[in-house]
């Protein structure tokens, strides 16, 4: 049997939620230093493009709170009895005007005790409760101030009975003090655990038009109730101590008898035994606005106010535990619209999808981390961000050259087993539509037909990152900058370059070689030191583990060389550097040089002496140096591999007929 629910808004054909955009971000904030599960919270906190985040419905809530703060004052149900309380006495004078045969003394009397009314309404109300009234008019009004206070009341335990009660007959207030017994007995009975499901059925089907709830048990009941008399109770305290005593000296007179407020304190304290965690004793502060609240109605604008707090709570996300699925839907769209709990939902999808797309994982400490895939695929779109400022054609469609082993020489031969080039499409299909003209017929390819674009030879390459980690990196804006370009250029070494083996090494106050995921999860450090002693030490090490390989050294920095590794293993620091520091540098950058490497220094940041200093390493090795930007570091680094493997320049990765050209001409796919 098929089960439907109310439909909860939003586009019904709507596409799976992407998680692309989210998954760019968190990656950019894990390298700035968050932490996955911090960084992905941030994301849902300032939401994508197209999507509204938390903050901006928290923004919402607090403005919806505000709002019904100053737009009400508590004075609804005093000015709705002064005004019939003053139409009574109007109603009463001018019917003794009009009475003749009333004795005058009588009529002066009766005057008198009206001009003596005290200023207090309760006071008055009191004070007229014997009067004995001469207008039907004015006895009318007077009688509708205790079935106001009455209905006031109940209505404030019991949302609608306001309007439920409005011109009630004798019969049903007696229903509605049975009820109020009866409700009493039961939670007296369950606070003494006798009770039994029997019992509650039978109160609902004697009372249950007074719960459009429709609460399933006694427990759902009481929750209903506990809430609605809590806030009921926060009203009362949000009052001024004057409103709070004409509001106590008013309540005996509902209904005309102090029965009706008996029941209600008897039913306020069972409730408060029962659910003693309800917030019993707040308060709020409203404004003077415009808009008078009468019990009532002031009672749902308490009980709203404590859905925004509780709204308000889940949405901040700062408790331990937290998940989206904790933010009340249902409250959502009863105070912001539909609109808001769509946006909600889909941060709740969003968030599903990103803890089950495989893109995080928990480490055996527990810590939430990227996976190799959402670093592969964070990699990717850094390298199409690389390829674009390389190619200078943002926006173009890229070109695929899957499964080319080396550059393509513009000429084809037939396939063999085991040749992994690309197949020449053109060629093999007129070698099969050939064999069918001079055969009459067969199949419309045979493997004799395949040819196979020939490819010059490529060599391989060993590829050393050394990128400065010291302090003046984060200090300077330069940490993430660093961490795309190594991202980047394992990416697309990862993918096109399968061959080519390349070493992350970070230098600070001393060097380490590093896994991709290591590097980009990084924090600042902020130990003073720069020890590209060390990191060419681990370079050469790298280049000497593959001899027959291509070196290419890679060295980012914006600074000079300020430590260096003694014979001990100790780190030496000296500020400025001191010659030995230097001197050890120069030494294994010449090892470098003679065994072969490609060297390319990028500079980072405009301090001439910086300037001066990485010209001569240069020199000295036959090098080159690229000073970029820190957002186009990315694409000079790469630029500058690319160039190396094809036997360029070392650092050729820019200008006409560069490398970086190539990506423009030849076109870029990462797979």
């Amino acid at each position: 049997m098929s089960r439907y629910r109310k439909y909860d808004g939003g586009d019904p054909l709507a596409p799976p939620v992407d998680i692309a955009e989210a998954l760019d971000a968190i990656g950019q904030d894990v390298m700035a230093g968050y932490s996955p599960e911090r960084a992905m919270r941030e994301f849902l906190r300032r939401g994508g493009d197209d999507q509204a985040g938390l903050d901006d419905l928290a923004r919402r809530v607090a403005e919806r709170r505000r709002d019904l703060l100053q737009r009400h004052n508590l004075d609804g149900t005093m000015n709705e009895v002064r005004e019939l309380l003053e139409k009574a006495v109007l109603e009463e004078r001018k019917q003794l005007a009009r009475d003749a045969l009333m004795d005058d003394g009588d009529r002066a009397f009766r005057e008198m005790r009206l001009e003596s009314l005290p200023d207090s309404p309760a006071a008055a109300v009191t004070e007229l409760n014997d009067y004995d009234w001469q207008s039907r008019e004015a006895r009318e009004a007077f009688e509708q101030i205790k079935d106001l206070l009455g209905r006031e009341l109940l209505d404030q335990r019991f949302a609608g009975m306001k309007q439920a009660l409005e011109n009630a007959t004798d019969e049903d207030r007696q229903a509605i003090n049975e009820m109020l017994s009866d409700l009493n007995e039961l939670l007296e009975k369950h606070a003494r655990g006798e009770d039994t499901p029997e019992d509650f059925q039978e109160f609902m089907a004697k009372h249950g038009q007074h719960f459009p709830e429709d609460p399933q048990d006694i427990d759902e009941l009481l929750d209903t109730l506990a809430q609605r008399s809590a806030a009921a109770q926060r009203m009362l305290n949000s009052m001024t101590p004057e409103q709070r005593a004409e509001l106590m000296q008013l309540s005996a007179q509902a209904f005309g008898s102090p029965a009706l407020m008996e029941q209600l304190d008897r039913l306020d304290q069972n409730l408060m035994a029962l659910r003693p965690g309800e917030d019993w004793g707040g308060s709020e502060q409203f404004g003077d606005g415009d808009q008078g609240l009468g019990l009532g109605d002031g009672t749902g604008v308490l009980q709203d106010l404590a859905d925004l707090d509780a709204l308000a709570d889940q949405l901040s996300q700062s408790y331990g535990g937290a998940r989206l699925d904790d933010v009340d839907l249902d409250k959502l769209a009863r105070q912001l619209g539909n609109e808001a709990a769509v946006d909600a939902r889909k941060l709740q999808e969003l968030e599903k999808a990103l803890r089950e797309s495989g893109a995080m994982e928990r480490g055996f400490d527990g810590e939430l981390r990227l996976t190799p895939k959402a670093m592969r695929q964070l990699g990717k779109a850094l390298l199409r961000d690389v390829a674009e400022k390389m190619s200078g054609r943002q926006g173009q469609r890229d070109l695929r050259q899957a499964g080319a082993a080396g550059d393509l020489s513009g000429a084809t031969r037939p396939w063999e087993f085991g040749d992994t080039e690309p197949w020449d499409l053109p060629r093999t299909m007129l070698n099969g539509v050939l064999r069918r003209a001079g055969d009459a017929g067969g199949p419309l390819l045979s493997i004799d037909d395949v040819e196979v674009a020939e490819t010059e030879a490529r060599t391989q390459a060993a590829v050393a990152l050394c990128v400065d980690t010291s302090f003046s990196m984060a200090m300077d804006g330069r940490w993430v900058p660093m961490k795309q370009t190594a991202l980047a250029l394992h990416t697309l070494i990862g993918s096109r370059f399968r061959g080519d083996s390349l070493e992350l090494i970070g230098f600070g106050r001393h060097a380490q070689t590093m896994r991709i995921e290591e590097l980009t999860a990084l924090d600042a450090r902020w130990a003073k030191g720069t020890n590209l002693h060390h990191a060419l030490l681990l370079a050469n090490r790298h280049f000497r583990k593959h001899p027959n390989a291509q070196p290419v050294l890679l060295i980012v920095t914006d600074g000079e060389p300020t430590s260096h590794l003694e014979s001990s293993g100790e780190v030496y620091f000296s500020y400025p550097p001191h010659p030995m520091t230097v001197a050890l540098a120069v030494r294994e950058l010449d090892n470098a040089r003679r065994i072969g490497a490609h060297t390319t220094f990028f500079r980072l940041g405009e301090d001439p002496g910086l300037a001066r200093f990485i010209e001569s390493m240069a020199r000295r090795v036959d090098g080159s140096v690229v000073a970029p930007e820190a957002g186009d570091l990315g694409a000079a680094v790469v630029g500058s591999y690319l160039g190396s493997r094809r036997g360029g320049r070392p650092g050729d990765g820019g200008g006409p007929g560069s490398y970086g050209d190539w990506f423009g001409s030849r076109g870029f796919w990462v797979g």
